[in-house]
């Protein structure tokens, strides 16, 4: 029995070890759902007005708006609520026109990841940019207040309890991961590639 179970063990082992490609694969077709779906709710209100304090507290993003932090914290809406004289502001600071235009570029570099599958330089192009992108994501730990508990007299605030905006920032450590892994296969292949074509030059 204990035989036949490693057997079966040895054998799940195998199959795993050859699942690489396909797992790339998954990442790649992950990369592409996440961004083109998040990147086209960036042309939605709630999602545009959702992520104003992030890009308000960012030293690399905050230009883009015309009010600047803390000014944003008397024109909060939740997600799904309509106030016309927030609507306004929001209209005024950019919000909306900065969030379509982010839209646009989350959803070509989505794109470009998953064009991978067709083209190396392509993909490349997509996976780097894929980390720069969420290199500034995860920049929102350091920069945006809301990303973490706020001292509300419970006593649990501040490092390291998350708040829901900080929940949200974290996960895309594992995009970043998986970006990186699809970079590093790119690099290896396009690198395979220019060393054959340097070959077949030599030998004619």
């Amino acid at each position: 029995m204990m035989q036949r179970l490693s057997g079966l063990f040895y054998r799940f082992l195998g199959i795993a070890a050859g699942a690489q490609r396909f797992g790339l694969g998954m990442i790649r077709v992950a990369i592409l759902v996440i961004f083109v779906w998040i990147g086209a709710l960036k042309f939605r209100n709630y999602e545009a007005e959702g992520i104003v304090p992030f890009v308000a507290n960012s030293p690399f993003m905050s230009f883009f708006y015309n009010e600047k932090a803390p000014a944003y914290r008397d024109y909060k809406l939740r997600e799904g609520e309509f106030d016309a004289a927030k609507h306004e502001w929001h209209v005024a600071n950019n919000t909306y026109g900065f969030s379509h235009a982010l839209g646009v570029l989350i959803m070509g570099i989505g794109i470009l990841t998953f064009l991978g599958f067709f083209s190396l330089r392509a993909g490349f192009l997509g996976e780097l940019l894929a980390i720069v992108m969420t290199l500034g994501t995860l920049s929102f730990l350091v920069t945006t207040p809301e990303a973490w508990v706020p001292d509300l007299g419970s006593g649990e605030y501040g490092f390291p309890l998350l708040s829901g905006a900080g929940r949200l920032v974290i996960k895309d450590t594992a995009i970043i991961a998986g970006a990186v892994v699809l970079l590093s296969d790119s690099a290896r292949r396009l690198l395979a590639r220019h060393r054959d074509g340097m070959e077949k030059e030599m030998r004619e």
